[in-house]
């Protein structure tokens, strides 16, 4: 009896065992929305900042040392190439230039008379008119007088050259600056300070700044190009877009050493000269297209501390999965995936914060703006 007691008993802890068993809830799975990416054609945009400078610019400086005698010029004026800008004192000059005339005609006058007296003797010699070396003297003569009229005209030329500098000229066409002498000053020709500043303004380069590491990722890229590419639209400091667009001209063949970047510079038209030089502006640069580029969701991307992005994506097991990832640009309210996800992956962007890596999921399909769905 004591046995069978002990037989029902246990089977009774068996069944409620079993009872609790059959009972416990089964958790549903977690649903999160997902989008499954798609690759697509991009154009590959970058922004970059940097500086306007003359396309073309010109210190007035003075060739000669005088006095000022008067200023040719507006200050702000726009001016043309050879443009008289400065006067300098220029009496001592043409002084020396008709000093320099004169001893041009004295040794001309000299090389007709000792000329025609060694014709003579050498005509003379050959009747023993005359000694050998009386005509041998007199030929030297002769030469020596022709050497130094050349002498005289180079001295002249000299001259000429010098006074011609005392009108001191454009030396290109655009707009002339602040003035730094007044008339009166005196200036020289070994001086370090110069006169004015012209600059032409019609076309303005736009030097840019670029990471030596952006270059090397970008020339990894294989981007299509079009009739965009290397095209530059402008961002002045105001926030506004400069109307005209530019080229992407060159790119510096070295890095600086202390920035670690590297120069690049665009040409742009400047009709109505509202680019000024030393114009701090930002630049989007049309690199090409990306044929097969992935666009992510902001909202599907994290940054750790470190500023390392991570996603979120669901497995062909319904699985969350963690990747990191290496972003580019925005384009609208989507990262430029560089590397980390591909076309078909299921990115989570909504209830990433109830999930785990590893834990089980129900993905449901979202639409975003992008029209993924």
């Amino acid at each position: 009896m004591k046995y069978i007691t002990t037989t029902l008993a246990a089977l009774f802890l068996l069944s409620g065992c079993d009872n609790a068993q059959t009972s416990a809830p089964q958790l549903p799975e977690q649903e999160v929305g997902v989008v499954t990416l798609k690759s697509q054609p991009v154009s590959v945009v970058s922004e970059l900042t940097g500086r306007t400078a003359a396309a073309m610019s010109a210190e007035v400086r003075p060739q000669v040392t005088g006095i000022i005698q008067k200023r040719l010029f507006n200050e702000g004026d726009n001016v043309k190439a050879g443009q008289a800008l400065y006067q300098i004192e220029p009496d001592s000059f043409r002084a020396a230039y008709n000093e320099a005339a004169a001893a041009l005609k004295q040794a001309q006058a000299l090389v007709t008379a000792d000329c025609s007296k060694a014709q003579r003797y050498a005509q003379l010699v050959k009747e023993n008119g005359v000694s050998r070396q009386d005509a041998d003297d007199s030929g030297s003569t002769c030469a020596q007088d022709k050497a130094s009229v050349e002498s005289k005209k180079a001295a002249l030329e000299s001259a000429r050259i010098n006074l011609n500098w005392t009108t001191i000229t454009a030396p290109i066409a655009g707009r002339i600056g602040i003035s730094s002498v007044t008339p009166g000053a005196l200036v020289s020709a070994e001086q370090t300070t110069a006169l004015a500043t012209i600059r032409g303004l019609d076309t303005m380069y736009v030097d840019l700044t670029r990471s030596s590491v952006d270059l090397l990722r970008l020339r990894k890229q294989s981007l299509a190009t079009n009739s965009d590419t290397m095209n530059v639209a402008l961002i002045l400091e105001d926030g506004s877009t400069y109307s005209e667009k530019g080229r992407l001209a060159l790119t510096e063949v070295a890095v600086d050493e202390s920035t670690g970047s590297v120069t690049l510079r665009a040409v742009f038209p400047n009709p109505k000269q509202q680019l000024l030089p030393g114009m701090f502006v930002r630049a989007k640069v049309d690199e090409g297209i990306m044929n097969d580029a992935i666009l992510a969701p902001q909202q599907g991307v994290t940054r750790d501390a470190k500023g390392v992005a991570t996603a979120l994506v669901v497995s062909a097991d319904n699985k969350v999965e963690q990747r990191e990832l290496e972003t580019g640009d925005t384009y609208g309210d989507k990262w430029l995936v560089l590397d980390g996800l591909k076309a078909g992956d299921k990115l989570i962007v909504e209830g990433s914060a109830k999930v785990t890596s590893g834990q089980q999921v129900k993905p449901v399909e979202v639409k975003t703006n992008g029209g993924n769905a």
